[in-house]
């Protein structure tokens, strides 16, 4: 199937790791242009060195921080400027620490807010215009499966995804007219540096091996095992794609069947 990605320009964020790089490699194997756009200028450069240019394409890296919302629109914003329109915004950010909610300091609300949801919008007020102007736009944003059933001990985490997926259903309904369609995908327990944290820190509360707690985790998904990121960056990548104009509004979950919900 052609995707139809090819001279397409995608913006995708915290694309230096895990799903997010997974994602960026794909797309740029596909034949987009690709925008990397993280922290780190090392890792972005690393990546950057990665990504597939047998079509041509021209990549570039942005480096900025979503503890700084207003210095990533500026520099995205810049971006837009001298290089014309982003027609694939992936949001990506890393997900807030696990604990409790009733522990949570209303600053960890704050900082997760700050970095899902206020760099969401401000990413989409910037971009939604030339996307207007091009009549092709794919927003899709990585959340988690906490938006149909809540994770316990992820706290701040369900609070702020399921936050983002109001803001994202809200948006879909808005710029739907325009050509713009808007997603939300939920991963499962897919192999990143995020699960292993967390699968250490549960490990350590509860007082049995790491290889104890994977398997609990591994026991509750039907297909028995962790997804790779790249299965996941299959799901958005297709979402982002011509053939998928007709979807909007969606929280896809890409969880190997755990969620009992439908």
């Amino acid at each position: 199937m052609d995707l139809g990605l090819k001279g397409k320009n995608a913006l995708v964020c915290g694309s230096t790791a895990g799903i997010g790089k997974a994602t960026a490699l794909l797309m740029a194997k596909e034949g987009a242009n690709v925008i990397l756009l993280a922290r780190n200028e090392n890792k972005l450069k690393a990546t950057l060195a990665e990504l597939d240019t047998d079509t041509g394409q021209m990549h570039a890296m942005l480096a900025a921080d979503f503890d700084n919302p207003q210095y990533v629109n500026a520099v995205v914003t810049e971006f837009l400027k001298k290089n014309g329109p982003v027609h694939i915004l992936v949001n990506n950010s890393g997900g807030p620490a696990g604990g409790p909610i009733l522990q949570a300091d209303v600053s960890e609300f704050e900082t997760a807010l700050t970095r899902h949801l206020k760099c969401n919008h401000l990413l989409a007020q910037a971009i939604i215009p030339g996307m207007k102007e091009a009549n092709y736009g794919r927003i899709i944003n990585i959340i988690s499966t906490s938006v149909k059933e809540p994770i316990p001990g992820l706290g701040v985490s369900n609070t702020t995804r399921w936050a983002v997926a109001s803001w994202a259903k809200t948006l879909s309904n808005e710029v739907a007219e325009s050509g713009i369609t808007v997603n939300n995908v939920l991963p499962g327990a897919t192999a990143t540096a995020r699960l292993s944290s967390l699968i250490e820190a549960r490990a350590k509360k509860g007082g049995h091996s790491i290889t104890e707690e994977e398997n609990s985790w591994k026991n509750a998904i039907p297909m028995g095992r962790f997804a790779n990121p790249g299965e996941t960056a299959n799901a958005i990548v297709f979402l982002a794609s011509e053939p998928a104009s007709y979807i909007n509004g969606v929280s896809l979950a890409v969880d190997g069947g755990r969620l009992n919900s439908m």
